[in-house]
């Protein structure tokens, strides 16, 4: 059975939006945000080496640690702070419902 969660993004430009995500098909954050077409680039392929999905946790949500290529790519990005983190490595489960998001800036 198919559980979707809602996911609250506030967009670059300050917009805001509500993701339906579905969480039994193995998808990220970035991925969600793709399918919504929202400014999304994840240029890596959701594998970590870059920072084009980065954004910001504003909810209390208990996410998993960053892993240690993460925090590498995460030392690198501009913009960064203490809730940041790459969307292709929020994998979407039951337990993110209501995860409210801000996309960082772009790279400028």
């Amino acid at each position: 059975m198919s559980a979707d969660i809602r996911i609250y993004l506030t967009d670059r430009q300050g917009k805001h939006h509500e993701l339906i995500a579905p969480t039994d098909m193995q998808m990220n954050l970035m991925e969600i945000c793709k399918a919504y077409e929202l400014p999304v680039e994840g240029t890596c392929g959701g594998m970590a080496l870059c920072a084009s999905c980065q954004c910001y946790v504003e909810s209390a949500h208990e996410l998993p640690e960053r892993s240690e290529d993460e925090e590498a790519m995460l030392s690198e990005a501009f913009h960064v702070k203490d809730n940041s983190r790459l969307g292709c490595q929020i994998l979407l489960t039951p337990e993110l419902d209501g995860l409210e998001i801000i996309l960082a800036p772009e790279e400028n």
